[in-house]
């Protein structure tokens, strides 16, 4: 493996998130504060728990998947796109690199960026609520996990997109909406039980659930399927990004 050419598009990608620091970083804290002032203070008095979990630590989980889906495609497509809009993206397929280690690069970068948020709105979140992890480990695994496939998928719509509207295409009128209905904020048992079959359907509501289950060992589908969509989901998106490398596909245009 060309693990020079692997360090170096990573850490140019991860310098790219220092330059835009306050853009990065500082707006999940700002949007997890107000997330936690509307839901958790306005909605959160009037609701007593869940499961037995007080609503302002349920939504915990809620709010960071929220942010690491978003984040983590925004930061991989937008990766992926750039070089392809200035041409430079032709430097690198001509180099002896293989499309594994591009896309180890440039994925590796929008996961760690992602995962770096997460943390820092965890640690938000703690100023608000008295946090509670029951299984730490797991925790960071469905995090890790998320951050990487979704980066993966964010990857694809980079390479895959011909113009900037379509990067925040799938973003905004479909990821976002499956996460809010994904019960990010509720769960999915309060739904009349015709809604809780279609909202099965729905594959944020398995990501969402095992990821609250590593929190409070609550949750709305079992933790092995909730980990076998995850793999699932990441190994379809390697497959997708492994064609799409060897058939040129938006790559030769």
């Amino acid at each position: 493996m060309n693990t020079t050419a692997v360090k170096v598009i990573y850490k140019y990608e991860m310098l790219r998130a220092w330059d835009t620091l306050l853009q990065s970083f500082a707006s999940p804290v700002l949007s997890t504060s107000l997330y936690f002032v509307v839901f958790g203070s306005a909605i959160g008095s009037r609701i007593d728990n869940i499961e037995g979990v007080s609503y302002g630590l349920f939504i915990v989980p809620g709010l960071m998947m929220l942010a690491l889906l978003t984040q983590s495609i925004s930061n991989a497509a937008f990766g992926i796109y750039f070089p392809k809009f200035t041409g430079t993206i032709y430097e690198v397929l001509s180099a002896p690199v293989s499309f594994f280690e591009i896309m180890l690069g440039y994925v590796g970068a929008a996961a760690t960026k992602s995962i770096i948020i997460g943390l820092i709105i965890l640690v938000t979140a703690g100023f608000f609520v008295p946090l509670e992890i029951a299984h730490p480990l797991w925790m960071l695994t469905f995090l890790v996990l998320t951050c990487v496939s979704f980066s993966l998928f964010g990857f694809i719509i980079g390479l895959w997109a011909d113009n900037f509207e379509k990067l925040q295409l799938i973003p905004l009128l479909v990821i976002t909406p499956l996460v809010f209905l994904g019960g990010s904020f509720y769960s999915v048992s309060m739904l009349p039980p015709a809604w809780q079959t279609v909202t099965l359907f729905n594959p944020v509501v398995y990501l969402i659930s095992g990821f609250r289950w590593s929190f409070f060992e609550v949750s709305d589908v079992s933790v092995a399927l909730s980990l076998f969509m995850v793999l699932a989901f990441l190994t379809v998106c390697l497959l997708i990004v492994w064609w799409m490398f060897r058939t040129g596909y938006r790559l030769k245009q």
